[in-house]
């Protein structure tokens, strides 16, 4: 029974992996628009990505929109010497979830931070995958103080 379980949760581990890459796919596209200001709907971007209506990708993308100013103060404040537009647009997607569900979620600190940063290993370079790692550390720290 215990090999079942384990089981089980690395199939639902690797689930939400895949979830948070829609998430990511889904938060850059809008990024995308709202640079070229054009009008979007927002499910009909999620549908575009995801072909199964899923809440937590919901849960994720509308969560970012909601506090996305939050998210991006709190980011700029840690971002040594940048601003998070001055990211590029797959980053910024990675850096607001991982913010969003670092701390507005249940899901685990460390599991949203290395979450965060395996996305950020696939579509990031070093240098920004290591940016993403100390912001979203320090929040962490700033969070459980």
């Amino acid at each position: 029974m215990v090999g079942l379980r384990l089981t089980h949760f690395l199939y639902m581990a690797e689930n939400r992996s895949e979830l948070r890459r829609k998430c990511m796919t889904i938060l850059y596209q809008m990024i995308v628009y709202d640079k070229a200001h054009m009008d979007y709907n927002v499910d009909e971007v999620i549908k575009e990505v995801s072909e199964v209506d899923n809440e937590y990708i919901k849960e994720i993308v509308y969560g970012v929109i909601t506090y996305k100013n939050e998210i991006d103060e709190l980011a700029n404040k840690y971002l040594d010497g940048w601003t998070i537009d001055r990211l590029g647009n797959t980053d910024i997607a990675i850096l607001r979830m991982g913010i969003f569900e670092l701390l507005y979620t249940d899901t685990p600190d460390i599991v949203a931070i290395n979450e965060a940063v395996e996305l950020a290993k696939q579509y990031s370079d070093d240098s920004v995958r290591k940016m993403i790692n100390g912001v979203l550390d320090k929040i962490y720290h700033e969070k459980v103080q």
